[in-house]
């Protein structure tokens, strides 16, 4: 795989990232040797990116994810590591006392003595001027300490970014995290790319199958998505299957396809799952994605385009 610049920040990020949600048992029980093997298939593969934070199995994420990558025994160079701050087991707090500490918390549980990237987490469920004025000045005094290279924001509502971009010094916040609004479903983020590239930050965009939407198993019971929109995908998958094709590759190829986004997070939690991703990534390198299929589930999914669903407080 050919790695894409990260914004202004010089790293060099594979196009399929690594997100260790899973590994923190979140979908179910992942055994320690699975998840080794996991992370070592990737980074074989060409995979250098992962992903992780303190919020996701209760800390359990970045403790497993810091095991593989000592059992791998991968040099530190090699790998650009993503973990956040803010949101946690117990809730919210993006206090600068919470955050500073939330970062050695890290550092002890990934076994490391740094970050490539610190990132706020789901910040649309706090004040967006406590993420001005209070967190993303303690997050650059742990940037000034080493602990963390660059900074990021992440969250649901795409009005988030700019709104905090617009209001702290150029140069604060390194990269965006935006998930379920780049996939064949929704592509809203697009409109924001000019935007994002004006300001020199960098894009990474997660849930590409739209937590589970994107599947032939669906997605969970608590998926927050409107019904029509999950009875649209439904059809859409089964579109795909009647054809005897893969609604998921077929996703997962779509927001690869972009390269103003840097990196496309998928949780991974089995060396099969890894091979899948990247597969789908080199084979669309190489021959492209199914234009046909393509604009047949386009279709199906038209009337559901940009759906989504509210998350985060009401901001005043």
């Amino acid at each position: 795989m050919e790695l894409r610049e990260l914004g202004s920040t010089g790293l060099r990020v594979s196009p399929v990232g690594f997100g260790a949600s899973p590994l923190g048992n979140v979908f179910g029980d992942v055994p320690r040797d699975v998840a080794r093997a996991a992370v070592r298939r990737a980074l074989d593969l060409g995979v250098n990116f992962f992903d992780t934070s303190p919020y996701y199995g209760g800390t359990v994420s970045e403790s497993v994810l810091g095991d593989c990558l000592r059992f791998a025994a991968v040099p530190r160079d090699r790998v650009v590591v993503a973990t956040k701050c803010g949101r946690y087991k117990e809730g919210f707090d993006f206090s600068a006392a919470r955050v500073t500490r939330s970062i050695d918390e890290s550092l002890a549980r990934l076994g490391l003595d740094y970050v490539d990237i610190l990132h706020c987490h789901d910040i649309e469920f706090t004040s967006l001027d406590q993420i001005v004025n209070e967190t993303i000045p303690a997050l650059q005094k742990i940037k000034e300490s080493g602990k963390a290279r660059f900074i990021g924001i992440t969250g649901l509502p795409l009005s988030i970014y700019s709104y905090v971009l617009n209001l702290v010094p150029p140069g604060s916040v390194d990269v965006i995290l935006s998930y379920c609004h780049y996939g064949i479903n929704d592509t809203a983020l697009v409109d924001l790319l000019p935007y994002l590239k004006s300001k020199g930050v960098g894009v990474i965009t997660a849930s590409p199958l739209a937590m589970g939407l994107l599947t032939d198993n669906g997605p969970p019971e608590w998926h927050p998505a409107p019904e029509q929109l999950k009875l649209a995908c439904r059809a859409a998958a089964d579109h795909c299957r009647k054809k005897g094709k893969n609604i998921t590759k077929l996703a997962m190829q779509y927001s690869l396809m972009n390269k103003e986004i840097s990196t496309v997070l998928v949780g991974m939690n089995s060396p099969e799952q890894v091979e899948e991703n990247v597969s789908a990534a080199i084979e669309l390198s190489t021959s492209g994605i199914d234009e046909q299929l393509l604009h047949e589930v386009e279709a199906i999914l038209e009337p559901v385009k940009n759906m989504t669903w509210p998350s985060g407080i009401q901001q005043a």
